[in-house]
Formats: C-alpha cells, sequence, structure tokens
C-alpha cells in the first residue's frame, strides 16, 4: 500500500510512530495528483513547494518535541471558498480571478496550528451555487458528475489525492458530491465551526465541514475545527467533540421516514439505504418509524432562504460585472432579486416552525437514517430525471431535496457510503441527530462502518 492509500487515521498513526514522515506522505499525496488531475479537475490550485516546506516543517517538529496531534503532518485540501494566506480564493469563477487571501480563515488558522500540511484548494461549483461542479469528473466514472458545490474536495479524497479535505454545504455541498463519490462527509450542527474567513453563498444556511475515507478520519477533523469564534455572529459556544466515538448501539432509536426521503429514490438507492438501516438493528439498535414534519414545505423554504441571501451577496459585483458569472448562477442571482421581502420573512417563519417541529420529532428518537440523495451521479450535461410516477425533476432538485431539511433545521448530518448502483457508483446513508449531538451521528456511523467491509477505500477508476 502507497502512503495516498491511507485513511488519515491510518496515515496518523504511521507518523506518529515514525513508520512515515509527513514528507513521504506528501510526496506520495503530490504525485497522485500528479498521476489523476488531469482527468478528474478537481484542484484549482495545488501548492506543492509550499506544501513539502510544511512536510519537512512538520517533520522535524515530530522528530523534536513529538507531534501536536493528530492531524500533525497530514496533507489536506480546502474548497476554493476557504482562505488561507497568501493563496489564491476565486470561488471557481472569473470574478475572483486574481483575489489573493490578506489572512486565514478560522478554519485554516486552527487546521495550521494542528499542524496539517495544505496542498491547495479543490475546485467549487462557482460561489457554490450549484450541485453539479461541471469542472471537476465524478472519481468513479469520469463521464459523470462529481456532485457539490464541494466536487473537488470530494474527488480529491475519493481519488487519494488529499488524505481529508473541508468543504461547505448549504443545500448538501459536502453530502452530495460525498455519496457520489463514495467518501464520508458532516455537516456539522449549525455554528458548531466557524465560517470566518469563508465566502459565503447564504448566510443563514451555510456550514463548513470535513469530507473523509472514515467516520474516524470525520472524528479527528470536527475536534481541530470545531469551537466558538467571535467573529462569526453565528458561532456558537456548543460542545466540541471531547472523545472518540464508539461503543455499540444497544438502546439507541433510529428514525426511518415514512414520507419524504424515500419518495422518488431509485429502487438501487432504496434497497441499498433500507438495507444499512436493517444492519443498524442487526447492530442493536431500535427502529422506529417517523413522520417527517413539513415535507411538501423543505425545498420552498429552502430556496425562499437562499436565493435572497445569495443575491444580497453578490449586489455589489452582480451590477459592475455580470458577464463575468456563469450563465447558471448569474440567473439564480438575478432571480434572487424579485424575491420580495414579504417572501423571505416567510420563510424564516416557516424555517422557525420547521425547527420546532423536527425538535419535536427527535423527542422520541436518536437519529434519523435516511437516503443521501435519490439517486447516484448522473451523466455530466444530464438536466432533468425522469421518475417512475411519471414526474420530471431537475437534476440539483434532485440533489438538494433529501440534504435540504438539515440546512434549514441547522441539525448535524453526516452520510458515507452504504453499497453500489448496478453500474458501481457509491450510494450514501444520511443520519441526522438533534443540534450539538454530532457525537451521536458520528458513533453510529462509526458502528455501521465497522460492521461492513471495504470502507475507506479509493474509487477505484481512480486508482
Amino acid at each position: 500500500m502507497q502512503p495516498f492509500e491511507l485513511s488519515l487515521v491510518e496515515a496518523s498513526r504511521a507518523v506518529r510512530a515514525r513508520e512515515l514522515s509527513p514528507v513521504e506522505l506528501t510526496e506520495s499525496v503530490l504525485a497522485r495528483i500528479a498521476a489523476v488531475e488531469g482527468r478528474l479537475g478537481a484542484y484549482v490550485t495545488v501548492a506543492a513547494d509550499a506544501a513539502l516546506a510544511a512536510a519537512v516543517r512538520a517533520e522535524r517538529e515530530i522528530s523534536g518535541s513529538g507531534p501536536r496531534g493528530p492531524l500533525h503532518g497530514i496533507p489536506m485540501a480546502l474548497k476554493d471558498l476557504i482562505d488561507a494566506e497568501g493563496m489564491p480564493t476565486t470561488a471557481s469563477s472569473h470574478v475572483r480571478a486574481g483575489h489573493v487571501a490578506e489572512g486565514d480563515s478560522r478554519v485554516a488558522e486552527r487546521l495550521g496550528a494542528a499542524g496539517a500540511v495544505l496542498l491547495g484548494k479543490t475546485h467549487t461549483h462557482e460561489f457554490a451555487y450549484g450541485l453539479t461542479t461541471p469542472q471537476t469528473n465524478n472519481a468513479w466514472d469520469h463521464s459523470r458528475v462529481a456532485g457539490g458545490s464541494s466536487g473537488g474536495s470530494a474527488v480529491a479524497v475519493a481519488a487519494g489525492g488529499a488524505t481529508f479535505a473541508m468543504g461547505t454545504d448549504t443545500g448538501g455541498s459536502i453530502r452530495v458530491p460525498a455519496a457520489l463519490n463514495g467518501v464520508v462527509g458532516l455537516k456539522p450542527t449549525y455554528g458548531l465551526v466557524p465560517r470566518t474567513g469563508v465566502t459565503s453563498l447564504s448566510w443563514s444556511l451555510d456550514h463548513v465541514g470535513p469530507l473523509t475515507r472514515t467516520v474516524q478520519d470525520v472524528a479527528l477533523v470536527l475536534s481541530a475545527t470545531a469551537g466558538h469564534d467571535p467573529r462569526d455572529p453565528a458561532s456558537v459556544s456548543g460542545p466540541v467533540l471531547d472523545r472518540f466515538p464508539g461503543g455499540d448501539l444497544r438502546g439507541l432509536k433510529v428514525g426511518v421516514p415514512r414520507n419524504h426521503y424515500f419518495d422518488r429514490v431509485t429502487p438501487e438507492v432504496e434497497e441499498s439505504v433500507r438495507g444499512a438501516i436493517e444492519r443498524l438493528a442487526e447492530l442493536g439498535a431500535e427502529l422506529v418509524d417517523v413522520e417527517i414534519p413539513m415535507a411538501r414545505y423543505i425545498q420552498a423554504v429552502q430556496w425562499g432562504l437562499m436565493v435572497p441571501e445569495a443575491t444580497a451577496y453578490h449586489e455589489r459585483s452582480l451590477r459592475a460585472t455580470p458577464d463575468l458569472y456563469a450563465a447558471d448562477v448569474r440567473i439564480l442571482l438575478e432571480a434572487g432579486e424579485l424575491t420580495s421581502a414579504g417572501d423571505y420573512l416567510r420563510a424564516q417563519r416557516a424555517r422557525t416552525m420547521m425547527r420546532d417541529a423536527w425538535a419535536r420529532m427527535f423527542d422520541g428518537i436518536d437519529v434519523l437514517a435516511a437516503p443521501t440523495v435519490p439517486m447516484t451521479a448522473a451523466e455530466a450535461g444530464q438536466e432533468a430525471v425522469e421518475w417512475a410516477d411519471g414526474t420530471t425533476e431537475a437534476v440539483s432538485d434532485s440533489y438538494v431535496r433529501l440534504c435540504a431539511p438539515a440546512n434549514i433545521t441547522g441539525v448535524p448530518a453526516l452520510t458515507l457510503p452504504v453499497g453500489h448502483d448496478h453500474a458501481g457508483l457509491p450510494i450514501g446513508m444520511q443520519l441526522m441527530a438533534r443540534p450539538f449531538h454530532d457525537a451521536t451521528v458520528l458513533r453510529v456511523g462509526r458502528v455501521y462502518e465497522e460492521s461492513v467491509a471495504g470502507a475507506g477505500r479509493l474509487a477505484p477508476l481512480a486508482s
């Protein structure tokens, strides 16, 4: 096994045991990027020289005083919305051409303090306003979409081009590409990981979180990045993950949705996810049927919040340089100018009601288990999907439909691989819990992951 094939936990153990140096690990990952990047397009910027210099410093520090923690010397990537001092933050847009960050985002600062080695910036759907990331190809089938908007981060991790990566999630932008590329992704509780120095799409829906090869890896990254930051008005002083999730599932109640989450999903997705839920029962969990409250309003509330907030953020540049935006993003931003204050306030009121209703739902369960997305990776350029009930749905609407509730309510949501379709493409299961119970979804995900074979493997078409 080559170093780039190691998960974060495996690489960290090898580095701390002095069996693998940060330089060897970083060189291996950079060589992997060079070998597959031409087919994948995961990166906007690869800062190879800076990464190797950071790896040399990490090796020297570990040899001297020992590792600072489990991320010391581990190569990682940041989505191209997340500032790192001296490195471009373009949001994969011509609007930001030439923009260089003057300081670190809070997340980059914390990862740097933990000793992580920054490889570079990964592609996003322009300004995170999309669910496909057209610049990037799926790691399992290069003719299919990577998912978005954190597509570059997911593909880099799936292909061995980063040991872990950071993304953002406004309507599924961590979980969608993670599911479509067979990796693990966490949208933490709203406010748990600060967004200072991160380009916004929709301030009341934006989250920052990790994409990794295993659930255990996610726990390590969350521990390093979570915590209050007074510079982020939405940041909270919630509980930071202070222990490695483990144990068994005895006494734990897993909610199985009767509505919404299994409506209009492919048979293969339903079969794989229901099979994974039954596996949780075999591992000791009690399954409880639940009704998803206010399901008919989910997409209206998501778009009612996101569209005007995104347009407000881009107001000046949209008027100054509209032709620099990609057509799909420009149309959405211009549509936001037509949203009335009354419509936005109604969406806010509905969000409050939905949060309260979800809190009551979680009074009877510990975790909600459901599909992450209703179908596997679409063909590049595919605009719509036809469902068995005769309805036609835009691909982007399909991907956001099952992820949006966790953004609206702010609950933690973890996706992990649970199977493959007939074409060998990954299928993801989503685990959600009440706010600040991030450790609970990680515990359930880890127990499931340890009970099945093949967790953490690289995408075979990229190997």
